[in-house]
């Protein structure tokens, strides 16, 4: 039986038909008044999407380049910084500051929960001096959710320290406005809730932080914040940029403007929370004890392999990511975000219920399906 596959993982996601389309036009040239025209429309855009006038800069990276960039124009070598480090990529933050010879303060947080708001005021009270918070909103490895309102108050009392937020799988799921919040610097990626394959990165800075751009001593030469804005301000780039990538961009802004923020943002609340309750009336347990609504990560059965279940799984057609490090073999992650609907939750619940009957777990087939259409139901 020829089976289809569908992707469930947490990126990449799938990809709308608008951006197919757009990604297999012939390419064209990047110094044309044809691809600045679309380069500004992609900026306005995305203004929009951030409800900003300050326009982000796109790097041709994955979301990493635009971490990496966060660390190296807005600090100085010697800067103390918190790292919220909750997971694989609150690590990559504490060592790419360590990398810069930032000063890191490592509060590492067990997988899977949030950070304790008594231990953050602990934590300030010792190191008055913190020049940024670093912090995942969504914090994908654990499919967990950092409040992040509370770190900009936190970071507003103190003298010169800017709220750092990797929005990577955030941005497109929530509606984050980064100066109704209060962050600084805003980073996302186009393989996500974007709806794009990998490559580009976005980078978004306060006033608050361009203050910060002349003094940084931290070499930097392609992920330079300076010369991409002075040149994306004119609807170019300093380097190559990922042409066809930006012109799909602009095809999914335009998906997820068409059906407005707050729409978008219940959409995905609704998916997050069909996936939790089904599960957990399959007899899973969550990882999570603050989910994300951009993926839901849940243990497999005692006795049962958590890759191994996938690989069943996906023999019924659905790809789920796996757990990273300790939490290998134990995990599997459901992805709900970008060009997903209610229907592809109802699919990917069946097929977890099909996947664990098959492999021997005692399951009532329909169970969990039966409580993702309730919840979907309540809210249609």
């Amino acid at each position: 039986m020829r089976i289809k596959e569908r992707l469930f993982t947490p990126g990449p996601v799938p990809l709308p038909p608008e951006v197919i389309k757009a990604l297999g036009q012939q390419i064209i040239h990047h110094r044309t008044p044809e691809f600045t025209q679309t380069f500004l429309e992609v900026r306005e855009k995305l203004k929009k999407l951030l409800k900003t006038e300050n326009a982000p800069i796109l790097f041709a990276s994955s979301g990493t380049g635009a971490m990496e960039a966060s660390i190296t124009n807005f600090f100085r070598k010697g800067d103390r910084v918190l790292v919220i480090n909750a997971g694989k990529f609150g690590q990559r933050w504490r060592d790419l500051a360590k990398t810069y010879e930032l000063k890191v303060i490592d509060y590492e947080i067990e997988w899977g929960k949030t950070y304790d708001k008594e231990k953050i005021l602990e934590i300030i009270g010792e190191f008055p001096d913190i020049k940024g918070i670093l912090v995942q909103h969504s914090e994908t490895s654990t499919t967990t959710l950092h409040d992040i309102n509370y770190l900009a108050e936190i970071s507003k009392k103190l003298d010169d320290c800017l709220l750092v937020v990797d929005g990577i799988t955030s941005v497109g799921v929530y509606e984050v406005y980064p100066e109704e919040i209060g962050i600084d610097v805003l980073v996302t990626g186009s393989q996500k809730a974007l709806m794009l394959p990998p490559g580009l990165s976005i980078l978004w800075y306060s006033d608050k932080a361009k203050e910060r751009l002349s003094n940084s001593d931290i070499g930097k030469y392609y992920f330079s914040v300076l010369a991409e804005t002075k040149k994306q301000e004119k609807g170019q780039t300093a380097y190559t940029p990922a042409i066809n990538l930006i012109i799909a961009l602009n095809e999914s802004l335009k998906l997820i403007l068409d059906e407005g923020l707050p729409q978008l943002a219940k959409r995905h609340e609704v998916m997050a929370q069909a996936t939790r309750e089904a599960l957990k009336e399959i007899g899973l347990k969550l990882l999570s004890e603050s989910p994300s609504n951009s993926a839901t990560g849940a243990y497999a059965p005692a006795g049962i392999d958590a890759d191994e279940f996938r690989k069943v799984l996906l023999k019924l057609g659905f790809r789920v990511a796996g757990g990273q490090d300790h939490l290998k073999g134990k995990i599997f992650r459901i992805a709900h975000m970008g060009y997903f609907d209610v229907m592809d939750i109802i699919q990917v619940i069946s097929g977890v219920e099909l996947a664990l009957f098959k492999i021997g777990f005692k399951v009532d087939i329909g169970q969990g399906v039966k409580k993702a259409q309730e919840i979907i139901s309540q809210n249609l």
